[in-house]
This record gives C-alpha cells, structure tokens and sequence, in this order.
C-alpha cells in the first residue's frame, strides 16, 4: 500500500468485495445478499452454464431474506433504545 494512498482504485474492488461480503450485525446478513439473493463469490468458471433459477422461487427468497433482516434490525433498533432510555429522564419545563 502506497503510504500516500494515492493507490485507492486498486484496492476499492478488495474493500467492496469485503464490505459486501461480511455478516453485517444488525441484519444478520450478507449485504450483497440481501440485495441481490445471493451468496458473493470468487471463485468458479463464469463461462459454465448452470441452472437457472425461477423467477417467483427468487421473489419468494428474497422475501424471506428481507424479513429476517428487517426483523433483525427492528430488534438491534429496540435493544438500542432500551439501552439509551436506561439513563434517559424527563425533561424540566
């Protein structure tokens, strides 16, 4: 690495590809799978042919997956308040 960091643009690809392949801890998911369905990958022939999945089995996923993440940010959203109405007090007029 360029100690100057002039060199940003060959290392963005490996600082995205990290980001979007990382449990993210509120969601509990993968950010490149939440949205687009799937699990990112290096490896593997892009030429290969396989088998293509249907389109309303990839809605119906994708649903679930969005809900598991909503629901798991809804949860960190309530544990955070309750952590900050801890030593939260009223207001004096």
């Amino acid at each position: 690495m360029d100690h100057r960091q002039k060199d940003w643009p060959e290392w963005l690809a490996s600082a995205e590809f990290s980001v979007n392949n990382k449990v993210h801890t509120a969601t509990k998911v993968l950010p490149f799978m939440a949205n687009y369905g799937r699990k990112l990958r290096m490896e593997g022939n892009i030429k290969k042919r396989g088998k293509v999945e249907k389109a309303t089995e990839f809605v119906e996923r994708m649903k679930k997956v969005h809900e598991k993440a909503g629901a798991a940010l809804k949860k960190a959203q309530e544990d955070m308040k309750r952590q900050a109405d801890r030593r939260r007090k009223e207001t004096e007029d």
